[in-house]
């Protein structure tokens, strides 16, 4: 089997990552593409009070283990497979037992910081950038948070103003000048990802 491509997927919250790395690796099987997600790698909050974890700034580096997940993706690079933890976004720590990560010929790295951390980012053969407008972003968050996570409106809301949109213009957004391709509007532009699935299948194929 030949050395895997890395492939990262990086943009503001809400912005439709998540959809164009599902869409990328709609049409191959797991052992072709992988999609690994970075919101697999926040800290474990356990030894935090509970108080405390929902006012920890979720969207800076620094809420990220990034060595597990520096070592996770080369290990998968190299072709070895990795026990990637599960997070629990509701209480703000990690499930007691891991799923395991195969290798494949392609891994899709998803996440908001992907291209903001050089040792991530140098890992990665093809870096792209998610480019949706603010105002959408954040609609997509408040309704993913309140319908999946549980939090209150107002809860969302706060976030967005204190941490969210602070580090999106801090990390997020000068992140793109490392893109390969910008994608506007995420899973909507299906002719960017049709291209880019096109250049995955060839590398799947080969």
């Amino acid at each position: 089997m030949q050395p895997p491509i890395l492939v990262g997927v990086a943009g503001g919250s809400g912005s439709g990552k998540t959809t164009v790395a599902r869409a990328l690796a709609a049409s191959f099987r797991a052992e072709q593409v992988q999609i690994v997600l970075m919101d697999s790698y926040y800290r474990d909050r356990r030894d935090v009070p509970a108080e405390e974890r929902a006012r920890i700034n979720y969207d800076h580096p620094d809420a990220f283990d990034e060595p597990l997940l520096v070592e996770q993706l080369r290990a998968l690079r190299e072709g070895r497979a990795v026990d990637q933890p599960i997070y629990d976004f509701t209480r703000h720590e990690r499930e007691a037992e891991p799923v395991r990560v195969e290798p494949s010929r392609v891994v899709v790295v998803e996440g908001i910081l992907v291209l903001a951390l050089p040792t991530v980012r140098d890992l990665l053969h093809l870096k792209l950038f998610v480019d949706t407008p603010g105002d959408l972003r954040f609609l997509r968050r408040l309704r993913r948070d309140v319908a999946e996570r549980g939090r209150t409106i107002d809860s969302v809301i706060e976030q967005y103003l204190t941490t969210v949109r602070p580090m999106h213009e801090a990390f997020i957004e000068p992140s793109r000048r490392y893109a390969d391709l910008i994608i506007p509007e995420g899973g909507h532009n299906e002719i960017a990802v049709d291209l880019i699935r096109a250049w995955m299948d060839r590398l799947v194929q080969a």
